[in-house]
C-alpha cells in the first residue's frame, strides 16, 4: 500500500473515531474536519503519527482543536 494510501486510510480511521468518541454523526465530524485542516494536519502528521494508535493521535486533535478555541463536547461543535 502506497503512503499516500495509508494516509487516507488513516484519515478514514480518525474520522470514524472522531465520530464515535465525540458523539456525533459524520457529518459534523466530516465539517468539523474540513473547517480545522485536519485531513492536512493528518497527512503532515503521518511520519509521526503511524507510530502511534488512533487514540493517541485522536488525543492530539482534540487538544489542536482545543487550542484553537473549540470545546468537543458530545453533539456539540
Amino acid at each position: 500500500m502506497s503512503e499516500e494510501s495509508q494516509i487516507l486510510f488513516m484519515q478514514t480511521r480518525l474520522i470514524r473515531l472522531a465520530s464515535e468518541e465525540w458523539g456525533m454523526p459524520l457529518e459534523k465530524i466530516l465539517y468539523i474536519f474540513d473547517k480545522y485542516g485536519l485531513p492536512d494536519y493528518i497527512e503532515k502528521g503521518y511520519g509521526i503519527f503511524h507510530c502511534e494508535g488512533d487514540e493517541a493521535v485522536l488525543e492530539d486533535i482534540t487538544e489542536l482543536l482545543e487550542r484553537k478555541g473549540m470545546k468537543i463536547n458530545a453533539g456539540c461543535i
